[in-house]
């Protein structure tokens, strides 16, 4: 299993990276990603296991033996300083552990992501699209009107954000709140965010396309013609690189033949899973909605809109994922509740940086 370098740096040695390994595999079983978790091993032989190898990683980080961790009560544990930052260190790597490959799976389709340290450049170069021009001449000429051609570059500088959970380190201590189930929910959090984040200026970007003329790369209201053409001129202006039909399941279920005569099979793909897996010698591939957490159950994604992206070319946004999740305890003491808070910090940034073409369908 393949993890983020930071992740295998802060781990050292092959016995502590499996506590890491087991968290991917148990969140991955948990959120139900099909193909990247073994199915063999049930979620709660999974959970019992990764708590022995989350405590041993612990252990090893705060420098106090797994033999004095299982012979001193928890509010004893609660009260050491170093044991209190393992802990919560040890949770910011498992996140860390499964952030950048969970996030693609939302956002891959038209998001190029980079994963760097604090500090570093994330430069993005942009190629030119434009061929060199074929003119004709004379037999005698040397030489035709010469051309060159300039790449473009496009800076991020991600954004810090922050997580503020209370929370009971006694409770955490005695297994009553599992360090992996926090790690977990922290995990889909920063996920959602990062995925809105990245949809938000994708979705800028697409509805600012010019919608005048016989060129216009954004339709409104669709029709099979439409899209066929918005097809064949992304794959085109792409370098033949073939475009995809994208957009939500309720967007998707609008892709239908022109022919009014059509008849649904109930083994058919459109009955099964919504919408058409292939339409028109095109792929169509769903983008998964996102909740708008604290709404009154709102989604993020716009179901009105149909996108024709090439995501074999290059990428329409570009992503920079800084540094390792960082966090901070404030202690119970500190607090009148005797609750301890726990910040946690992730820096990342979006932006359009491309020379691909894409097109829309707004949906009437």
């Amino acid at each position: 299993m393949r993890l983020p370098q930071n992740v295998v740096k802060f781990a050292k040695t092959e016995d502590s990276l499996k506590a890491y390994q087991r968290f991917v595999d148990f969140y991955n079983h948990k959120q139900n990603k099909v193909g990247k978790f073994d199915a063999s091993i049930s979620l709660m032989d999974k959970k019992e296991k990764l708590g022995f190898a989350v405590r041993e990683e612990i252990a090893r980080l705060s420098n106090v033996s797994k033999e004095t961790i299982d012979s001193l009560p928890a509010e004893v544990l609660a009260s050491n300083p170093m044991y209190q930052w393992a802990s919560f260190a040890v949770v910011g790597t498992m996140v860390d552990a499964v952030l950048p490959d969970s996030i693609i799976d939302s956002i891959g389709l038209y998001t190029d992501l980079r994963v760097g340290g604090y500090g570093d450049s994330f430069s993005f170069d942009i190629d030119s699209r434009d061929l060199f021009v074929v003119s004709k001449h004379g037999n005698g000429k040397r030489q035709a009107e010469l051309h060159k051609q300039y790449k473009g570059q496009i800076n991020i500088i991600p954004e810090n954000r922050m997580i503020s959970v209370a929370t009971s380190l006694y409770k955490v201590l005695a297994d009553v709140e599992n360090l992996a189930e926090f790690a977990r929910k922290a995990t889909i959090s920063m996920e959602v965010e990062m995925t809105k984040d990245a949809y938000t200026v994708f979705n800028t970007a697409m509805e600012a396309l010019d919608n005048t003329g016989d060129d216009a790369l954004r339709v409104t209201g669709y029709t099979q013609d439409a899209l066929v053409e918005l097809c064949n001129t992304v794959t085109a202006y792409n370098g033949g690189r073939k475009a995809v039909i994208v957009g939500t399941q309720l967007a998707l279920q609008n892709i239908l033949p022109a022919d009014a005569g059509y008849r649904y099979d109930l083994q058919s793909d459109y009955v099964k899973i919504g919408y058409i897996n292939t339409a028109f010698g095109y792929d169509v591939m769903m983008l998964p909605q996102v909740a708008n957490v604290g709404s009154d159950f709102t989604l993020a994604l716009d179901d009105n809109n149909i996108y024709v992206l090439s995501p074999a070319g290059d990428k329409l946004i570009k992503g920079a994922l800084e540094g390792a999740t960082t966090s901070h305890v404030q202690m119970a003491q500190s607090n009148a509740d005797l609750t301890e808070v726990v910040t946690m910090n992730k820096r990342w940034g979006f932006a359009v940086a491309t020379s691909s073409v894409a097109g829309l369908i707004e949906l009437s």
